[in-house]
């Protein structure tokens, strides 16, 4: 039996495909989320993947930002259920999820069942998320994937102390022009976002194991800066970006069984 789940975020779509509710046969990611085709982008390609017909599903489940307005699901859920419900299939004694996706930033608190027992989230300002990396990746004249290359080569990283997104990216060019050199700077915009979402965990209660999801746990620059923040190891995933689907898709599993 083959069960779906389609995470439709702010600014990517993502799907996975399950074969009898253990094994994963297709996964799809397309950098286009709400309002625009990536959704049925995503759906199509993980089909195609997979060898697999649309009518072959026996259940979809979609969750996150777009969720309500897609309507090829036979359910919807947050997408907090979804990325503590793929965290834990993936990673069985992780107890703290730190998610960091385009818009928000969230930290979940999860039993041994994996069951969210809190959670706390901001998605009132772009600091602490991908966005925040987009734009300062803009500023630099470098690509997102360039952050992590550049923040392992810094030897003194520097101080990005504005809370706020446009301040910060003032700060940024005011050190460039200063002479800041590039790896440092990269390094401490990549400890800026583990800063302010530490903040975020410690409100939440950081119990171990710790796993970062969402596709700026990807960047092993705020990867490395959160785990020195929070003084704890964190694990991750190639699927982390896919942690929401997946719990959607095991949801969709349960649902249809």
């Amino acid at each position: 039996m083959y069960t779906l789940g389609i995470d439709i975020g702010s600014t990517t779509s993502k799907c996975v495909l399950l074969k009898d509710g253990t094994e994963i046969v297709g996964t799809s990611i397309v950098v286009a989320g709400t309002g625009t085709d990536g959704p049925h982008q995503a759906l199509e390609e993980v089909l195609k993947t997979a060898g697999v017909k649309e009518e072959d599903v026996a259940y979809t489940i979609a969750t996150g930002y777009g969720r309500k307005r897609f309507e090829g699901a036979d359910g919807e859920l947050s997408e907090l259920s979804c990325h503590a419900r793929g965290v834990h299939f993936t990673f069985p004694d992780v107890r703290t999820v730190i998610d960091i996706g385009g818009q928000d930033a969230k930290v979940l608190a999860l039993n041994d069942k994996g069951r969210m027992m809190n959670f706390v989230m901001n998605d009132k300002c772009a600091a602490g998320t991908g966005r925040f990396l987009d734009v300062m990746a803009t500023i630099l004249k470098l690509d997102i994937s360039d952050l992590e290359v550049e923040a392992a080569k810094a030897e003194n990283p520097a101080s990005i102390s504005s809370t706020c997104t446009v301040f910060a990216e003032s700060e940024v060019i005011s050190q460039l022009a200063a002479g800041t050199n590039l790896p440092d700077l990269v390094a401490g915009i990549c400890q800026s976002v583990a800063t302010r979402v530490a903040s975020l965990a410690r409100r939440a209660g950081v119990k171990e194991k710790v796993c970062m999801s969402g596709g700026v746990a990807r960047n092993a620059g705020v990867r490395n800066a959160m785990a020195k923040e929070l003084g704890v190891e964190i694990v991750y995933s190639d699927m982390a970006q896919l942690m929401g689907a997946l719990g959607a898709a095991l949801y969709a599993y349960e649902n249809r069984k």
